[in-house]
């Protein structure tokens, strides 16, 4: 993979994920406890053997560059190795990046000086594993000019993405943003194939459609225009990608084994973090005995910075009490420094230094970095922001009419606490 260079797309403002993006941007937003966005990709960048990566932020961008900073300076510069954050900086007039495309052009030369075969763009903001060695493989096979990950959705849902029409050889003929009636998978008529956002160019052919254009947007702009005059080949993600890995498997006789396996069920998933209820759903698929999503696999670990916090921590057990008061967390995530102290959480994400005090109930939530839940406070399914400081006694996601007079409350019924609402002298 030495002759490919990968650009991660960190520039995204996220404005359906707001408060969580009030001060950062959507690649920093913190998911799973520990981790950023930003993490997936770069983690999946390294289990494939790519060394070469440079970052493109914009919008509120200082927690992002903070991070990679603390937590991703484990290049060697000795080896060809690095990973770049290029801020923008207007080299081709006084516009901020347009678009993904056009963040890109500005940042021409970095990819000019590098001399790479081939250019990897990716999201910086999407939840999947992903083997681009396997990616560059097909694409080099296919001799494609540009190779672009397509997901199987449903056609139901083919009007939320970027549609590829293709030939029975996967050969992309057409493209539709968000149609109304998304052309089908030739051998599969109830579903279509969705832009991940995930594409492969030929260097040469990037550059020149740059230098030639002022088009603004991959998905929109460069990708109909090369279906024309060029082979843009699909990549059916949930076809062929195949991330070899221990999982957890049950025997004909109930017991559960180690093994390891080829195409686990991590090769399937994929999600968009776009929305508050679609974050929500992406913590909670990380929950459970068999999660949807598995941060454990040992041969394609997520990588992140380690902060110096303590071992979680789950103190009283007193079931004779009345009321009872016992420590516990089930089919969650608790992120070190956490302090279930007395409280029970049930199927919840905790991120770093959490306090669950006693009595207090916390069930299908997401809880961030540095966030003390008071005694006897009820939270479901509720996403509550960083530095908030919970009275006791206080309800969250049990009265959905009463916390919109507070807070913003998703389609779903999800109740999301912005960073800071509740200071520590309340």
């Amino acid at each position: 993979m030495k002759e490919v260079l990968t650009v991660i797309m960190a520039g995204g403002r996220g404005q359906r994920l707001m408060p969580l993006t009030q001060d950062r941007s959507k690649p920093a937003v913190p998911i799973g406890g520990v981790y950023r966005l930003i993490d997936i990709p770069l983690s999946n960048c390294i289990n494939s053997q790519l060394y070469k990566i440079i970052v493109f932020p914009q919008y509120k961008s200082q927690s992002l560059t903070d991070h990679l900073e603390e937590g991703w300076n484990i290049f060697s510069s000795a080896l060809g190795h690095y990973l770049k954050i290029a801020a923008p900086q207007q080299r081709m007039g006084t516009d901020w990046y347009r678009g993904t495309a056009d963040s890109v052009r500005q940042n021409y030369y970095l990819i000019e000086r590098e001399h790479p075969r081939h250019v990897l763009i990716l999201s910086g903001d999407h939840l999947y594993k992903m083997d681009y060695s396997q990616f560059r493989v097909y694409h080099e096979e296919h001799d494609a000019d540009v190779t672009v990950g397509l997901l199987e959705v449903d056609r139901s849902q083919g009007s939320e993405f970027g549609i590829a029409g293709v030939d029975n050889d996967f050969r992309i003929r057409e493209w539709e943003e968000k149609p109304l009636e998304p052309r089908a998978i030739p051998d599969d008529p109830d579903r279509c194939l969705a832009s991940m956002g995930i594409y492969l160019f030929k260097t040469h052919v990037l550059l020149d459609l740059l230098k030639k254009t002022d088009y603004e947007d991959f998905g929109r702009d460069i990708i109909p225009t090369l279906i024309q005059e060029m082979k843009v080949q699909a990549y059916p993600y949930r076809r062929l990608n195949k991330i070899r890995d221990y999982i957890y498997t049950v025997d004909t006789d109930g017991v559960r084994r180690l093994k390891l396996v080829d195409g686990t069920r991590d090769s399937q998933y994929w999600r968009d973090v776009g929305t508050l209820d679609s974050y929500w759903n992406a913590n909670m698929d990380l929950t459970g005995v068999d999660p949807f999503f598995n941060l454990y696999g040992s041969l394609w670990p997520i990588r992140t910075f380690q902060r110096q916090f303590p071992p979680a921590k789950f103190v009283f057990n007193q079931p004779e009490a009345t009321p009872a008061r016992v420590g516990m967390a089930l089919d969650s995530l608790v992120g070190p420094g956490c302090i279930v102290s007395g409280g029970i959480v049930r199927s919840s994400v905790l991120g770093c230094n959490v306090m669950v005090r006693s009595w207090a109930e916390v069930d299908e939530s997401v809880i961030m970095d540095h966030v003390e839940i008071g005694r006897s406070c009820r939270i479901k399914k509720a996403i509550i922001d960083k530095h908030n400081f919970i009275p006791p006694g206080t309800h969250i996601g049990i009265d959905p009419q009463e916390d919109r007079r507070r807070f913003d409350v998703t389609p779903r019924g999800i109740t999301v606490v912005p960073k800071g609402y509740f200071s520590r002298e309340e």
